[in-house]
């Protein structure tokens, strides 16, 4: 009768078998073993050439930033503003207004001109009579008629302030300067228009306006410049002021 496979094998692990399995099983699990601890202290394999390596790089752990110290407010130093000089006031050459609180004092100027170049063609006069040709008849005079071209310009006799400027009903247009002193000379028989207003400085020789025929009562003598002249208010002889 022919056994069968299995009682075969119970046979063998019933004897010498079983001790056999068991020896294999410790030899395989010591080289095992061996294997395993050995390969702990070997270099991993290098790798093949054109195979990328992978190499994982932890992140950088990135710092915290610095907080940024207060900035104080900027304070902004005031600067000086730049003082303008004064511009210089110009120098009146001719013309000036002076300050009508100053009156006479102004009036410096005590050299004296004739106001037009002529003849003499009628003198001063209040203390005796002289005969008038356009009034006919005898009266006083009170300045000095002095022979001059219609348009000859007039100048200043001398230096002073400019008082008063009108027409007169008789004497027509006529301009008033205050002189030093207590001096002061009127001409009449300008032209309509004088060239300087009242508060006008002039200098001895400035030109104060031109000869006219505004005096009616004067029309009968030739073409003149009016001149009469007082002192503290009394009537003086031009003559005696104007260079001989």
């Amino acid at each position: 009768m022919k056994r069968t496979m299995q009682d075969r094998v119970s046979d063998f692990m019933a004897g010498k078998g079983f001790y056999i399995v068991l020896l294999l099983c410790v030899t395989a699990l010591g080289a095992s073993g061996y294997y395993l601890f050995s390969g702990l202290g070997e270099e991993p394999p290098k790798p093949v050439s054109g195979q990328a390596t992978v190499v994982l790089t932890p992140a950088p752990t990135q710092a915290p930033l610095p907080t940024p110290a207060p900035v104080p407010p900027a304070t902004a130093t005031p600067r000086p503003m730049p003082t303008a000089e004064p511009i210089p006031e110009a120098t009146p050459q001719v013309l000036t207004t002076p300050d009508p609180a100053e009156g006479a004092s102004t009036a410096t100027d005590s050299v004296f001109t004739w106001p037009v170049k002529g003849e003499v063609l009628r003198s001063w006069s209040v203390e005796t009579l002289n005969y008038d040709k356009t009034m006919g008849d005898w009266r006083t005079h009170d300045g000095v008629d002095i022979a001059a071209t219609p348009g000859a310009q007039v100048m200043a006799p001398a230096g002073g302030t400019v008082s008063d400027l009108y027409t007169d009903d008789l004497m027509g247009t006529t301009v008033v300067i205050l002189h030093a002193d207590g001096v002061m000379s009127a001409c009449s028989n300008l032209a309509v228009v004088p060239t300087v207003e009242i508060g006008d400085l002039v200098r001895t020789g400035d030109v104060i306006g031109s000869v006219g025929k505004t005096a009616i009562a004067e029309s009968a003598e030739a073409a003149h410049l009016h001149l009469s002249m007082t002192k503290d208010g009394e009537s003086v002889d031009p003559l005696s002021y104007l260079p001989k």
